[in-house]
């Protein structure tokens, strides 16, 4: 079990996170279309603590665990940039869950998923390089 985060400290690359976070405000449902057809239901939630608050995207039947002004504990949570700025997904290897612990004092001027991170798409190299090409012509 790892140590429970504070939002603060995460970071783009930040991957098995566990916080302690209360609902603040949940956006309306948005039907999307995935790569492969199929359809499913999205919200964002903004979740916070006192050091700072986060979009958390929440899809399908996990949009119903969660309601404005509960204290939600979140297991192995990672962040992904999402149009270049931060968002927290639960995944399928994630947990929510209600927390007895009540979080009185959330610090909204640090959201973290204001920040602009500039995502770099990676470039195609050949499996061979440019030799491949030349020892593949005609002599």
């Amino acid at each position: 079990m790892s140590e429970i985060r504070k939002i603060e400290d995460l970071n783009p690359a930040s991957r098995r996170i566990d916080l302690l976070v209360k609902v603040l405000e949940i956006s309306p449902i948005k039907e999307v279309s995935t790569r492969d057809g199929k359809k499913h239901n999205v919200v964002e939630v903004l979740v916070g603590d006192n050091t700072g608050c986060v979009l958390m995207s929440l899809w399908d039947n996990d949009i119903n665990k969660v309601k404005v002004g509960q204290t939600i504990s979140i297991k192995n949570a990672y962040i992904t940039l999402f149009r270049g700025s931060m968002r927290l997904n639960i995944g399928k290897y994630g947990s929510i869950e209600l927390s007895k612990e009540e979080i009185n004092e959330v610090n909204m001027e640090n959201n973290i998923s204001n920040r602009s991170y500039n995502q770099q798409i990676p470039r195609f190299r050949p499996l061979y390089g440019n030799d491949y090409k030349k020892s593949r012509r005609r002599r």
